[in-house]
């Protein structure tokens, strides 16, 4: 992306706060997984204890730091994730008893719009000392529940909900959705 794309802004606030307010809608204690001199204003923040391994890194760091049983993983690029989906798959993992509960959307496993159980951090402290850092290895040694795309869009979501944003084109292409999506509203009241 060429810039912190966290930071980008989408409408009235950036991708961020946009992750956070929705996270907050479905689970009360919201962490950011980052660097604190440069997440700090925006709320809590937990850095990587192992740095410098992706993804992984900071599912570690939230498991090693969480006190809560399941902990929802969501990743800041997803602009049109939903807090209604956040909470269905919080209310999903609730009733399994796997350490992870992931989706599965356009033929690939969403690892950064997951939910893990906190005894996962034995697994994941394993990949990370093995230098296995590819997040959906996880699954595949972790006794993992995969939801189905069929199971989400049956309980009614739209599959634009996992639309990622890690290209310029990409971010413009939300951006204009966001702010074609702020006119119609605007036309409608």
């Amino acid at each position: 992306m060429g810039t912190d794309k966290a930071l980008l802004p989408l409408g009235a606030m950036n991708l961020l706060q946009s992750a956070i307010a929705k996270a907050k809608e479905a689970s009360p204690r919201t962490v950011i997984v980052g660097r604190r001199d440069r997440y700090a204003q925006f709320g809590a923040v937990v850095e990587d204890i192992i740095p410098g391994c992706g993804p992984l890194s900071g599912i570690h760091a939230a498991l090693a730091t969480t006190v809560s049983e399941l902990n929802l993983m969501l990743s800041v690029d997803m602009p049109f994730m939903s807090a209604d989906f956040l909470r269905w798959l919080l209310q999903l993992a609730a009733t399994y008893g796997e350490l992870a509960v992931v989706t599965e959307a356009h033929g690939r496993t969403q690892p950064l719009c997951s939910v893990f159980r906190r005894a996962a951090l034995r697994e994941v402290e394993c990949a990370l000392r093995e230098n296995k850092y590819r997040v959906d290895r996880l699954f595949s040694i972790l006794p993992t529940r995969l939801v189905p795309e069929n199971d989400w869009r049956a309980a009614g979501f739209s599959p634009d909900i996992f639309c990622n944003v890690n290209t310029p084109e990409e971010y413009a292409a939300a951006a204009d959705t966001v702010e074609e999506t702020l006119k119609l509203s605007v036309r409608a009241t």
